[in-house]
């Protein structure tokens, strides 16, 4: 039986294309048992994130600690990773390892200095217009731990510091020694973060948003991470700002009789081994290449060295769609709203207007959607879930606010006031109205 399943049109529509929003209280067994251990008791990830962000905002560094000794099996007696050690990551780094890191940084950063920043004002009729400025402090998180996501550092920090943000932190479990990766710390170093901080979990994301003894409060937080993480943004919302809330990675190609079965394959598979949750579907015309890239895959999971994440995610949440048409295919895409869209199809550029619902789109097949994820330069921080419906990924505007200008004239006074005092009054605000009027009459009697 293949890992990779075909679908008729209904069938995915019913199934794989249907969203499945994660199930908030359903933990891995060793999360629900961390749980019952630092609490005594059992609790939903909801109500022990809740119970970390109010103990940290009662507490500070103190509850960051326990939280990491709980939860990770380290007590952290400093915070902040000294500045010497962040330099000397960037001399541990295998050869050619640092100058990779500065390529994908260049890219990045040339990519969103070109995304718009422009403030205007118009002086006819006085003077509208607006004025752009950064925010002062951002917060990035960076997953972490075990793993290790230089990557992240480079797609966050960058646009952050493009857009004119005086000061970005970044906070990161660090791994099982109580030392953050080098590889992490070169990251910060090139991408030109300002402090980093060995936290992770929801006890980071509540140091940064209300601020503690060793972390300062930040206007906004962005990065992704787990359920905790993520439930935490959540929660914090209102408290401080956040870009998105960071879901199963997702990706889906649509592809016809043109593309390399084994180009496919290879994708799904790159996709499908982020995490079991996460999503790779194939949409065709072609039942062809349907059967080839079920049998390229096979061959594939079973060269991979660590295949568990990538098979269970394709048998689960994985497919094929076949279609009668290439815009079928799109469309059906479109209503998916994946966070990558992949054209491995004879004229890409043909089909880039019919693309609506996505968080990156790559053309043809010399642009893999990992490329995206390193050195492309767009962020790989990109909306999940279908949020691509109405969100977009992380650019430089998440770094910056929009004042509104608005200075008005006598004449334009004349003309626009007495509508304003006429919907104030409907509105049942007499004061309001009042307001206008004296300016109307020119000032107090």
């Amino acid at each position: 039986m293949s890992t990779l399943r075909v679908y008729t049109v209904d069938e995915a529509r019913k199934t794989i294309l249907r969203r499945r929003p994660p199930a908030e209280e359903v933990l891995p067994p060793a999360v629900a048992a961390r749980i019952r251990e630092v609490f005594g008791e059992e609790l939903g990830a909801a109500l022990a994130v809740r119970r970390i962000i109010d103990a940290v905002r009662r507490e500070g560094d103190a509850a960051v600690r326990r939280f990491t000794e709980l939860f990770d099996g380290y007590r952290p007696e400093t915070l902040e990773v000294p500045a010497p050690e962040i330099r000397a990551a960037c001399r541990e780094l295998a050869p050619g390892l640092l100058e990779s890191l500065n390529l994908a940084a260049e890219r990045i950063r040339t990519f969103h200095t070109r995304q718009a920043r422009t403030g205007w004002v118009d002086f006819a009729e006085g003077g509208l217009g607006q004025i752009v400025r950064p925010l002062d402090r951002v917060g990035v998180y960076v997953p972490g731990g075990r793993g290790r996501y230089p990557s992240t550092v480079l797609m966050t920090v960058i646009p952050a510091k493009v857009a004119g943000v005086d000061e970005v932190i970044v906070c990161t479990p660090p791994g099982p020694d109580g030392r953050v990766a080098p590889v992490v710390l070169a990251a910060c170093a090139v991408a030109g973060a300002d402090r980093v901080f060995k936290i992770g979990g929801a006890q980071a994301i509540a140091a940064m948003a209300f601020g503690t003894e060793s972390v300062p409060a930040v206007d906004k937080i962005v990065g992704p991470g787990g359920l905790f993480v993520t439930l935490a943004k959540q929660a914090l919302y209102g408290q401080v700002g956040i870009e998105m809330l960071a879901g199963p990675s997702e990706a889906v190609a649509v592809a016809d009789s043109s593309a390399d079965p084994e180009i496919c394959a290879a994708d799904l598979i790159a996709q499908a081994e982020h995490d079991p949750l996460a999503t790779s579907i194939l949409i065709t015309d072609s039942p062809e290449l349907a059967r080839a890239v079920q049998a390229a895959v096979e061959r594939r999971l079973n060269d991979l060295p660590d295949a568990a994440a990538a098979r269970s995610s394709l048998t689960e949440r994985g497919g094929i769609v076949l279609v009668e048409t290439i815009e079928l295919a799109v469309d059906l895409a479109n209503e998916f709203g994946p966070e990558h869209l992949e054209l491995a199809v004879r004229d890409p550029w043909r089909l880039l207007g019919r693309v609506r619902n996505c968080g990156a789109v790559f053309l043809g097949e010399s642009a893999p959607h990992v490329a995206g994820d390193y050195v492309a330069g767009p962020s790989h921080v990109l909306p999940t879930g279908g949020t691509a419906r109405w969100a977009s990924g992380l650019r430089t505007e998440d770094f910056y606010k929009v004042i509104s200008v608005v200075a008005i004239d006598r004449p334009t006074l004349e003309r626009i006031g007495p509508a304003a005092v006429a919907i104030a009054r409907a509105e049942g605000f007499e004061a309001h109205a009042r307001s206008v009027e004296i300016r109307l009459k020119g000032g107090a009697p």
